[in-house]
């Protein structure tokens, strides 16, 4: 899936990784969601980090999914 990018992303990268929009991406880097370094007006995300959090995806979905089950019981 990240074969196609460089070590180093720019926020349209992951934007095009992801499939979602920018003011999403940037959301997720101003909530340190995503790991990243800002040089001056410039996002440079380690594909590392975009990884990474997308791994972590499954971890929170589960958490997500047994909330849901113990609030739908109350």
């Amino acid at each position: 899936m990240f074969s196609d990018y460089s070590d180093v992303m720019t926020v349209e990268d992951v934007a095009s990784a992801l499939r979602i929009g920018k003011n999403s991406v940037y959301a997720l880097l101003q909530s340190h969601a995503i790991g990243s370094r800002r040089i001056g007006r410039k996002y440079l995300i380690p594909k590392s980090c975009v990884i990474d959090y997308v791994q972590s995806a499954r971890y929170t979905v589960v958490a997500d999914e047994s909330e849901l089950s113990e609030r739908r019981r109350k």
